[in-house]
């Protein structure tokens, strides 16, 4: 059975949640590493996805409600996990108080946001070579 934990980004779970971002944003995206922002996970709620004992997605809402950094292993992709994750980071705005959050989704992954409630807002950018557009969700 998966399992989705609410995590800090500390000694115990940075290099988890750093290996599964650069497996699918450095390695499979190319997306240049140093793009990650690193400076903003320490102030944001993060969640891991574990499946068959291993880490395998995750996520960060900043305080301002903002998600990012969602990714899960590209072989275990299409099995919910990345609705685990999203679903996880709502579930952790009742901590936070927050009636919005948003995000800024890689265009090909519009419609899973749409499942989730998501609407798109402003016209589309690019960033990293991949085009994006803002999302967002009211809670």
């Amino acid at each position: 059975m998966d399992k989705t934990i609410v995590v800090k980004f500390d000694d115990q779970f940075a290099p988890e949640i750093t290996k599964i971002r650069n497996d699918v944003f450095t390695v499979e995206q190319h997306i240049d590493e140093n793009l990650n922002l690193y400076s903003q996970d320490q102030n944001s709620v993060h969640v891991l996805v574990i499946h068959k004992e291993k880490y395998v997605g995750t996520g960060r809402m900043l305080k301002d409600g903002h998600l990012g950094r969602l990714a899960v292993l590209r072989k275990l992709r299409g099995r919910g996990l990345g609705v685990k994750v999203v679903l996880a980071l709502v579930g952790e705005t009742k901590n936070i108080g927050l009636k919005r959050i948003y995000l800024d989704s890689q265009k090909h992954a519009v419609g899973f946001y749409q499942k989730l409630g998501f609407t798109v807002y402003g016209e589309p950018y690019t960033e990293a070579n991949i085009e994006h557009i803002h999302m967002e969700r009211f809670i």
